[in-house]
């Protein structure tokens, strides 16, 4: 039996009473009053609670106090940048505080319990996993074609200090989101079925295609990738990875002992991706053929 029938059964015959409203505070700050007849239902004269105005209530303090926690990460000239530590609602705790607001009537404030959430990569864990190279692959692209180079970058800026844990499977589509422009993406060249045309996103193939070398150089496992239907120019026949939000995905999985760290970026006409790990990473790395720069 839940908490809100259990309850409900025991103060069933008990009447609603006129009460001031409930204050909710966050670090003794005031957020919001309610008042305790707008969460009832049914007979007037009895008091239910109506579960479903509670969890709107419970979902909109959580989106409004909710803090997302950050990893650490490398910035551009490989110094870490601290993880930042979350916050999220205690859902049980601030239920049974409402609980006792409601059924037993015995709380005219209520201050929002809160927990830490911690990143899943600290400061300590990536000074670890930067040690070593694993993998590398560089591609170049013409700088002049602002579009796709402006496609290029922002999917290099979402891939960048990604990390991947023992037994996960990394998907770029996953990692990168969909491309839109909302999220600054331009129209460029791409090949659909064989034959050039202008979408939404167009260079980040040579993302993927870049990625997808790199991580054949670290002896990862490839769990899903695609070839172009006809040649692109910046990688050897046969070693590109095509990603479509609607279609392919390029995924790999880690299979090593150790998480590894995701570094891209972008110099003049370069695009450069590189793999660390840990010291004691147990890889088996693999020779890929690399284009001509």
């Amino acid at each position: 039996m839940s908490l809100t029938w259990l309850f409900t059964f025991l103060f069933m015959i008990q009447q609603i009473t006129p009460q001031a409203g409930l204050e909710i505070t966050r670090e003794g700050k005031p957020i919001s009053t309610i008042n305790r007849e707008d969460y009832a239902v049914g007979n007037p004269s009895q008091f239910i609670l109506d579960t479903k105005k509670y969890n709107e209530l419970l979902n909109h303090l959580e989106k409004q106090l909710s803090v997302i926690p950050k990893n650490a990460k490398l910035d551009q000239h490989g110094n870490i940048i601290p993880e930042q530590v979350g916050l999220s609602v205690n859902r049980q705790a601030f239920t049974e505080s409402f609980y006792s607001f409601f059924f037993v009537q015995n709380k005219s404030t209520l201050e929002i319990p809160m927990y830490p959430v911690y990143p899943k990569v600290d400061s300590e864990l990536l000074s670890d996993i930067r040690s070593i190279r694993i993998g590398r692959y560089i591609t170049s692209f013409n700088p002049r074609n602002k579009k796709r180079s402006h496609n290029i970058q922002l999917a290099v800026e979402a891939i960048n200090n990604h990390v991947v844990f023992p037994g996960e499977t990394f998907s770029f589509n996953a990692v990168v989101g969909k491309r839109t422009t909302e999220k600054g993406y331009e129209k460029a060249k791409v090949i659909v079925r064989g034959e050039y045309a202008e979408d939404i996103g167009g260079g980040i193939c040579q993302v993927s295609s870049t990625l997808f070398n790199a991580v054949d150089n670290a002896g990862l496992k490839i769990v899903q990738r695609f070839s172009h239907s006809r040649h692109v120019p910046y990688i050897p026949p046969g070693r590109d990875a095509t990603v479509s939000w609607y279609g392919p995905d390029f995924e790999f999985k880690n299979m090593y002992n150790q998480p590894i760290l995701i570094q891209a970026r972008t110099l003049g006409n370069l695009l450069v991706i590189k793999l660390y790990s840990s010291e004691v990473i147990e890889y088996k790395p693999k020779k890929v053929p690399f284009p001509a720069l």
